[in-house]
């Protein structure tokens, strides 16, 4: 018996019932798990975070630092978190099962491309409660552009899958498109139905063979002038591998904020990346 069907074995009840209804997912979930774990015998890529990585992303933008979407975002942030703090979800480390929602730099990172760049299309692997696809879309709105595209897997409990975009409102999902299942499946139909798109976030399974799977697909559908965002960057050697293989591309490494103050992110890890294609464009 393989590794990865012995793993399958060794599923959940929950997860083997979830079979019945998409065993395609479930079989990929199996292996990406097996893959990941095989990856954790490497030792960890030391990044070094960059502690002007804002100044310096808008610079490469084109576009005076502090922009005028920075204090948009320092104004909405404390609003939409304390809405979704009021209607009972809790926010920060291990709120989402064993996982959480995006950091401030991500999310803020991810407020300031969506406004500069005024992107016509945006695709994302990985959603949770959606407080990075929220931010997104209020973007687009300010904008009066763009949509959205969020291919997400979600967790095998059912608690947690009712959770899902819960902190998009329904007055946004206009502009948003969930498709449900694993990228591995879906985000080479959607980049080819798409043709080219104009910003990507990578925030499902953060193992190198998933980020490079990913990465290696969306640059070939972003335009000149787009950017890739990759959150988690230091638990795999993805976007080491993948700035290797681009390194005529400008690329950075930011240091995530915690969504509480002085709490680290629960497992130790707090970077994401950023990784602007050549050809800068920036729409007025």
């Amino acid at each position: 018996m393989s590794h990865a069907l012995q793993n399958v074995v060794r599923l959940p009840a929950r997860m083997v019932s979830a079979i019945a209804t998409d065993p395609a997912d479930l079989w990929i979930r199996a292996l990406e798990k097996f893959s990941e774990r095989r990856e954790r015998r490497r030792p960890p890529c030391q990044y070094q975070a960059e502690p002007d990585w804002e100044p310096r992303l808008h610079s490469l933008l084109g576009v005076a630092w502090p922009c005028v979407a920075c204090a948009e975002f320092q104004e909405l942030w404390p609003k939409i978190i304390g809405s979704l703090t009021a209607s009972g979800l809790r926010i920060g480390p291990q709120s989402f099962g064993p996982w959480n929602d995006g950091d401030t730099g991500l999310v803020r990172a991810m407020w300031c491309l969506t406004r500069n760049l005024r992107p016509a299309k945006v695709v994302e692997t990985g959603v949770a409660r959606g407080l990075t696809s929220r931010f997104i879309l209020e973007a687009m709105e300010r904008n009066g552009t763009g949509h959205l595209w969020s291919i997400d897997l979600p967790p095998t409990n059912p608690e947690l899958q009712r959770q899902v975009g819960a902190a998009v409102e329904d007055r946004l999902r206009d502009r948003w498109s969930y498709i449900r299942g694993s990228s591995r499946r879906h985000l080479p139909v959607l980049l080819h139905e798409l043709g080219q798109i104009d910003l990507f976030l990578h925030d499902s399974l953060h193992s190198e063979r998933n980020v490079r799977f990913e990465l290696d697909r969306a640059w070939g559908a972003l335009r000149p002038g787009g950017a890739a965002v990759i959150d988690d960057i230091d638990a795999n050697w993805g976007f080491h591998s993948f700035t290797q293989t681009f390194p005529s591309h400008s690329s950075l490494v930011c240091e995530a904020e915690p969504l509480q103050p002085d709490l680290r992110r629960f497992n130790g890890k707090g970077l994401f990346g950023i990784v602007l294609k050549g050809g800068r464009r920036i729409d007025a």
